[in-house]
C-alpha cells in the first residue's frame, strides 16, 4: 500500500523536541533534522511486536540486523563490510565524539569542513582540541570543499579530517574525483578520516549514487571510521541506532576504549527499528524520496523568487541551506522567526547570513511557510 506523505500528523502536546521548541506559537517549525512523514509500517509493526512481548531487558545487535546492514552495504555500494568492523551506538554525535577524542591527542589536532553540522564543531570543543576550519566554496552550484585554502592553514599537528557526504547543510553528494580528492589529501597529511554519511539514503537527484569514503580502496579503508545509521532515512532519530564501520582493528580498538562505561549500549528497541527499517523499509523510502524531491521543487522555486535570498540546488538530504544576506535585516534566523517560520540558524552552522529550511514535511504545510517567508521579505525595504 502506497504511503501517504501529505497525511498530517500532530505533533503538538507531544514529546517532540521540534515541535515542543514552539508550543503555544503560531510558528512553523522546520528547523531540526526531525521529519514529520510517519515511519514505515514495517518498522510499527516491528515496534509493537516487540512491546506485546512485555520484557524490556539489555539486549545486543542480532545476526540478522548484521547480516541486512552488510546486504545493503554490498547492493547499494559495492562495499564489503565483515561483521567484525561494526560497532552499534545509541547515536551519530556520540561517534562524531568519540573519533575525536579517542584518535587524536590532546596535542593534535581536527580538521572539519565550515559551515557545517554543528556537532563537528563541538566535538572539538568538547574535547579541548583545535580545529582547523575547512572552508566549503561554490563551485557549479555545489557546496564543495576547499582543500587548497584548508592546505594553506595547517600547522601539521592535525590528526583528525571529519567530512560529511552527503554534505549537511549544503546537500552536496561529492563525486567519486572529490572523494579521491579527499582521500590524497588525508595521506599526504598522515590523516584518520571519520565520515559522516548519515544522509546517504536521501540522494534526490536521480542518477547520482553516494559513494562510501572507505570503499574507495584499501588504504582509505584502514584510515577511517564510517558513521551511518537507519535514522534520518526512516525517520526513527529518536530510538537511536547508529553504526560506526571501522576497518582497522586498531582503531577500532581506540574507539570502542574511549566508549568504555560512558556511552551506553543501543536499546533494544531501536535494534528492533533498525532491523525492519533495513529489512523492509525500501518501498517506503523510494515513495518518501519522490515526496521528498517535490518538496525540493517547491522550495527551490518559491525561495529563490524571493528577493534576497538564494538556494543552490540541494542534491541530497531534506534541508535547504538558504543564503539570506540579501536580505535588509541583520538576524534572518530571528526575522523568519517573527515571521512565524522557525528555521535553524546560520550562525549554528559558521554563517549568520544563512538559515537552513528543512523539508521534511507535509507539503501544504511548507506552502503555508514559504508564503509567510514571501510575505515577511516583501514588507522589507528593497536593498540598494
Amino acid at each position: 500500500m502506497a504511503s501517504n506523505f501529505d497525511l498530517y500528523v500532530e505533533r503538538h502536546h507531544t514529546d517532540s523536541d521540534k515541535w515542543h521548541k514552539y508550543e503555544d506559537k503560531e510558528i512553523i517549525p522546520l528547523w531540526v533534522a526531525d521529519s514529520d512523514f510517519k515511519s514505515p509500517i514495517a518498522v510499527i509493526d516491528a515496534l509493537q511486536k516487540r512491546v506485546a512481548h512485555g520484557v524490556f531487558g539489555y539486549g545486543y545487535p542480532s545476526p540478522e540486523l548484521v547480516e541486512v546492514f552488510i546486504q545493503r552495504m554490498r547492493q547499494r555500494y559495492q562495499w564489503d563490510v565483515k561483521p567484525e568492523w561494526l560497532v552499534f551506538l545509541p547515536g551519530l554525535v556520540c561517534g562524531l565524539n568519540l573519533c575525536v577524542r579517542a584518535l587524536t591527542t590532546p596535542e593534535q589536532g581536527t580538521i572539519a569542513p565550515h559551515p557545517i553540522y554543528p556537532p563537528f564543531m563541538k566535538a572539538a570543543r568538547f574535547a579541548n582540541r583545535n580545529q582547523v576550519s575547512a572552508p566549503v566554496k561554490l563551485q557549479n552550484k555545489r557546496w564543495v570543499l576547499d582543500l587548497e585554502a584548508t592546505e594553506n592553514q595547517l600547522s601539521g599537528s592535525e590528526k583528525l579530517l571529519m567530512l560529511c557526504n552527503p554534505q549537511n547543510p549544503g546537500g552536496t553528494v561529492y563525486r567519486r574525483h572529490e572523494l579521491a580528492a579527499q582521500l590524497d589529501f588525508a595521506q599526504r597529511h598522515n590523516l584518520i578520516v571519520c565520515s559522516d554519511e548519515i544522509h546517504c539514503d536521501l540522494l534526490l537527484d536521480e542518477g547520482l549514487e553516494h559513494i562510501p569514503f572507505a570503499s574507495l580502496s584499501e588504504d582509505a579503508a584502514q584510515r577511517s571510521v564510517t558513521l551511518m545509521s537507519p535514522s534520518k532515512t526512516f525517520n526513527i532519530a529518536g530510538l537511536g541506532a547508529s553504526i560506526a564501520v571501522i576497518p582497522n582493528a586498531a582503531l577500532r580498538h581506540r574507539f570502542t576504549e574511549a566508549r568504555a562505561g560512558i556511552v551506553p549500549s543501543v536499546d533494544i528497541l531501536a535494534y528492533v527499528a533498525a532491523t525492519a527499517a533495513y529489512k523492509d523499509g525500501d518501498e517506503w523510502l523510494a515513495e518518501q524520496l519522490t515526496y521528498l524531491r517535490g518538496n525540493r521543487d517547491l522550495v527551490m522555486e518559491r525561495i529563490n523568487a524571493i528577493p534576497g535570498l538564494k538556494l543552490m540546488p540541494v542534491e541530497a538530504t531534506y534541508l535547504a541551506w538558504i543564503d539570506a544576506s540579501g536580505l535588509a535585516v541583520t538576524n534572518p534566523h530571528a526575522f523568519f522567526e517573527q515571521a512565524g517560520v522557525g528555521l535553524s540558524p546560520g550562525s549554528d552552522f559558521g554563517n549568520p547570513n544563512f538559515v537552513r529550511l528543512n523539508f521534511g514535511c507535509q507539503r501544504a504545510l511548507l506552502d503555508q511557510a514559504l508564503t509567510r517567508m514571501a510575505n515577511a521579505v516583501a514588507t522589507l525595504p528593497a536593498l540598494a
